[in-house]
């Protein structure tokens, strides 16, 4: 038997081995039980492939991002198992891993109750006590059809073979080149106990699998198309140990309790009524006053940063949205047109900058307005499709508050580099201080203008970003069709991470626009512009900062900043005087007259979570004070109404949490 030479890569230290033929990539990591799979010249294998000479081989910890979705690719696969051990008629779908767990999609009579998942989970441990082995099969096409007759969505899977896609999950049942089928075999006898068309690769055995949740069911259209059946999809979770599934349960438990639509309803701030339509909100009173004061300090942030304020309509004639390119690139993220004007196509706007580009053009600018900055609270309309529209997070209605920079190229790295630090700051203001930026690079198959335009572009945005000393994660193809872009990634209080705003860099628009300035010698030039949204959306952020606050406002932004209790009927207007002085200042301040006990009110109160209780007694009210009841339950008595107002302004003032 002749021997092999392989490379084992670890991190950055190489180690060369000699081994016989037919070594497996498990003998090579034996004892190292946290590696579960193989990376071999960049594609990843199952432990029992056979190593070959030349090789170098990495080893995939089931921790690792490719080891999380491995594992959880498997755990599918014993799920599916379960649900055709339960229900024989069920057939597969495709059972992708998706962030922080995986699903799988069965075509079944009716669909799944919860206690049917507490079977399929109860039948899931079976197996994975039983440590069958995942084995792959290499087969044809036409055996694959033979093998999965059965199966109908499989064998339309088997036809896609080299085209399937990554966004429905097809891409992980089959790819570019060979066929593949997973076998789960006993393992003591060998036998198959059941087998399913896979890329792989997979754990060694099912008793790899250390930890599972099944959490919910749901019904999703075959590969996300409306024209196709609908299935029912089980979501579930695994992790590479028992206490990081149950700290991963207690994350979304806590998630669960900051979910942005139940607060939403809780404290009576915004609604998304049927009969408006799905991703279309109404604000409610206290909502409105959140919204408002948000926008109202963001308007006066950007008037002391040189923002002139626009206003734009919201709809317009599709002419102009040929002329941006919008109805080449973007055109399915669009409502469709309405024909007006003997036969005029209109849109609902997608997106501002169209029209920014006709405010700039509406007169001959000269070199000594720029850069002009213009801003604007734009409402905009997406046709989302219906399975990802989500509360105020994905909506089909959404006010951005959008900007366009136009600046001379000499202006541009100075600019951006003014602009993200302005962002930052403001996001900093709004209570958001845990930052990375992620840079979005031309996607080659969707983007106008030239190779040298979007590197001189990418390589000034880089450079913006390095400077404020953040994490920088790049984000190759994310970028917009007219330019790359930085986006500020924001981690909540729970360490979620959200996209907030973004900044592009565009040589593009201002050429299909055709803009122009006078420069200094007196020659007509093409601007630069930036576009910048910072929000991202009102609405998208009102749900951030809801969620990251557990709706437990600070002051500034808190609907009611204040509310009196009275301890009796006879300490009503002696509150109701201390909540008008506090309104001249500025202040929203109410008082509770009514019929309730005190201590109900207390537990109304926090359940609005409002900052301040003023509470005041006989006490109180003789010695001309009031007490503070906070919102942990800790309360300051005998604070002097002067001093008191003085406190509550300071608060709002300094946009403080209390």
């Amino acid at each position: 038997m002749s021997d092999v030479r392989v490379i084992i890569q670890r991190d950055s230290e190489r180690e060369e081995r000699v081994v016989t033929t037919g070594t497996t990539a498990a003998e090579l990591f034996a004892g190292e039980r946290s590696v579960i799979a193989a990376r071999v010249a960049g594609e990843l294998k199952d432990l029992s492939y056979q190593v070959q000479d030349g090789e170098t081989v990495e080893g995939v910890e089931i921790s690792s991002e490719d080891g999380l979705n491995i594992l959880r690719h498997s755990t599918a696969h014993v799920m599916a198992q379960a649900v055709q051990e339960l229900f024989p008629e069920a057939k597969l779908g495709i059972g992708p891993p998706v962030k922080d767990g995986f699903y799988y999609d069965f075509d079944v009579d009716k669909p799944f109750h919860p206690d049917d998942l507490k079977a399929i989970e109860k039948k899931m441990q079976e197996i994975q006590k039983r440590g069958q082995r995942f084995s792959r099969r290499v087969v044809t096409d036409d055996e694959a059809r033979e093998e999965l007759a059965d199966e109908p969505y499989k064998l339309e899977l088997i036809g896609l073979k080299g085209s399937a896609s990554h966004d429905d999950g097809a891409d992980v049942e089959v790819g570019a080149g060979e066929l593949t089928i997973y076998d789960n075999l006993d393992a003591k006898t060998g036998d198959l106990c059941w087998k399913d068309l896979c890329r792989g690769p997979h754990l060694p055995t099912t008793r790899n699998i250390p930890a599972f949740k099944l959490m919910r069911n749901a019904a999703a259209y075959w590969r996300g198309s409306e024209k196709n059946p609908m299935l029912q999809r089980i979501y579930g979770t695994a992790w590479p140990s028992k206490e990081e599934l149950k700290a991963h349960l207690e994350f979304l438990a806590e998630a669960e309790k900051r979910d942005h639509r139940k607060l939403g309803s809780e404290l009576d701030l915004f609604s998304i009524p049927e009969q408006i339509g799905s991703g279309l909100a109404v604000f409610h009173p206290k909502g409105g006053i959140i919204r408002r004061v948000m926008e109202d300090y963001s308007r006066r942030r950007h008037e002391e940063e040189g923002y002139e304020f626009v206003y734009t309509p919201h709809a317009t004639k599709g002419k102009l949205f040929e002329t941006s390119g919008h109805l080449d690139w973007y055109a399915d993220g669009m409502y469709p047109p309405m024909q007006l004007d003997e036969g005029v196509d209109y849109y609902l706007k997608p997106m501002n900058c169209p029209m920014h580009n006709l405010i700039f053009d509406a007169r001959g600018r000269s070199y000594r307005e720029l850069p002009l900055r213009l801003f604007e609270f734009g409402t905009v309309y997406r046709y989302e499709k219906s399975g990802v529209v989500h509360g105020l997070t994905r909506a089909r209605g959404f006010t951005q508050d959008d900007a366009h920079i136009y600046c001379t190229r000499e202006q541009m790295s100075e600019e951006l580099d003014k602009t993200l630090t302005f962002v930052l700051n403001l996001l900093r203001d709004y209570g958001l201080t845990d930052f990375y930026l992620e840079l979005s690079t031309k996607d080659p198959e969707k983007f106008v203008g030239s190779d040298e335009a979007w590197e001189e572009a990418t390589e000034t945005l880089r450079q913006v970003a390095e400077k404020q000393n953040l994490e920088l994660v790049a984000d190759p193809g994310g970028a917009a069709f007219y330019g790359p872009k930085i986006s500020v990634q924001a981690r909540d209080a729970i360490g979620r991470t959200w996209q907030m705003s973004t900044i592009q860099l565009d040589f593009n628009l201002p050429e299909r626009f055709d803009l122009e300035y006078t420069a200094v010698d007196g020659s007509k030039t093409r601007p630069v512009m930036i576009h910048r949204a910072l929000f991202g959306s009102i609405e998208r952020f009102f749900a951030v900062l809801l969620e990251h606050y557990a709706g437990a406002f600070p002051a500034w932004l808190a609907p009611v900043q204040a509310v009196g209790i009275p301890v009796g009927d006879a300490h009503v207007q002696y509150l109701e005087e201390f909540a008008a002085e506090a309104r001249r200042k500025g202040l929203r301040v109410e008082v509770d007259a009514s019929s309730d006990r005190m201590q109900k009110k207390i537990r109304t109160q926090q359940k609005q979570k409002v900052p301040f209780m003023i509470i005041v007694g006989d006490e109180d009210m003789h010695a001309g004070t009031v007490s503070f009841r906070y919102r942990d339950g800790s309360q300051e008595n005998g604070i002097p109404r002067d001093q008191a107002l003085a406190k509550l302004v300071d608060v709002v003032e300094r946009r403080i949490q209390v």
